[in-house]
């Protein structure tokens, strides 16, 4: 069996002779582990047993030229500054209160976004490796960057109609690129992956009923989009955000991404129970204190113990609780974990 054949084995809810790995981590740690291992990108994720490839559009738009101090800026003109993709230096629409305003802004052309290489990348490792594609789409943090976030919860209940224009611009843009991906390669991807954290430490970071009429027609209409191409769709979604499953599982969605089941109500056990016979769970073994803090032989405990809930009956793609394996993380515990990952058999 293939690791593609293995991965849509798991979407099917159906087990395999092993469960599917994912790896994710972060630059820092992925260029200490090639240096320690003696591997380039291809045989570190062929080291660690990953079953996923990613291919990613390029863009080609006009400069964005930096102001001084900033490290980065997003397509819709928020500039960050700090560590990795930092803290955004200005919110352009934090006092926008009537549609005309949301507008007016800047919106950038999705033809920024090359998609002429995706096909040829794709069609490298598509026979043998479960191929993600699509844009990123955060379309939830981008909202949050034009107008801040305490900004964003008064606009939701005080101009609920600009909120909803806010939404569905950001949303626009992304659904034209990911439609501009599919038209060029559908035909060598297998899940389109998107990227958005609703959850904190502790809870959801709002209610399901602001969720329902504001993010979920985002959400939904990306889910679509994907479908549409016959495309599985699944969501990275960091913290804690049980209570919002219903709503996305309600709108189609395949699966869910880098569980933290040390997250408030993210226990594996409870999220199998619950929703293992509608979604796809990936992640959950523990990056928080786990892999960082334990040794070798307690990350295959607790491996073993993740999958032995996980894996019974399908559903389920085995890899850390974070998609971003931090540089500090010993090597030799990410090792343990996809060993062990590699070794399982029910």
């Amino acid at each position: 069996m293939t690791s593609r054949e293995r991965v849509l084995t798991a979407f099917d809810h159906r087990e395999s002779y092993r469960v599917p790995a994912w790896c994710g981590a972060s630059p820092e740690f992925w260029d200490r582990a090639k240096n320690e291992l003696g591997l380039d990108d291809e045989g570190l994720r062929r080291r660690l047993g990953d079953d996923f490839r990613r291919v990613y559009a390029q863009y080609c738009g006009p400069d964005l030229n930096l102001s001084e101090g900033a490290t980065w800026k997003s397509p819709f003109g928020v500039e960050r500054e700090g560590i990795g993709f930092g803290q955004p230096t200005s919110h352009p629409l934090k006092h926008a209160k009537t549609i005309e305003e949301i507008n007016d802004h800047p919106w950038p052309d999705p033809a920024w976004m090359d998609v002429s290489h995706v096909s040829e990348e794709a069609c490298r490792f598509h026979d043998e490796y479960a191929i993600l594609g699509g844009d990123w789409s955060p379309f939830w943090h981008d909202v949050i960057d034009l107008v801040g976030h305490e900004d964003l919860y008064y606009m939701m209940y005080d101009y609920p109609d600009v909120a909803l224009a806010l939404f569905e611009k950001v949303t626009d843009y992304y659904v034209e690129v990911s439609r501009n991906i599919f038209e060029a390669a559908a035909d060598v991807l297998d899940i389109f992956f998107i990227g958005n954290d609703f959850g904190s430490q502790t809870g959801p970071l709002l209610g399901v009923d602001l969720f329902d009429k504001f993010v979920m027609p985002s959400l939904t209409h990306l889910i679509d989009l994907g479908h549409h191409y016959c495309l599985k769709v699944m969501l990275h979604c960091c913290g804690g955000f049980r209570p919002l499953i219903p709503s996305m599982i309600g709108a189609g969605l395949d699966a869910l991404h880098a569980l933290q089941p040390y997250c408030h109500g993210m226990e594996s056990a409870g999220l199998k129970k619950d929703f293992g016979d509608s979604i796809v769970l990936n992640g959950a073994i523990d990056s928080q204190s786990v892999l960082i803090e334990g040794d070798p032989d307690y990350v295959r405990q607790e491996t073993l113990r993740t999958l032995d809930i996980l894996a019974p009956h399908g559903g389920y793609i085995a890899g850390a609780s974070h998609d971003y394996i931090l540089e500090e993380t010993p090597l030799e515990n990410v090792l343990a974990m996809f060993d062990t990952i590699m070794e399982y058999r029910r």
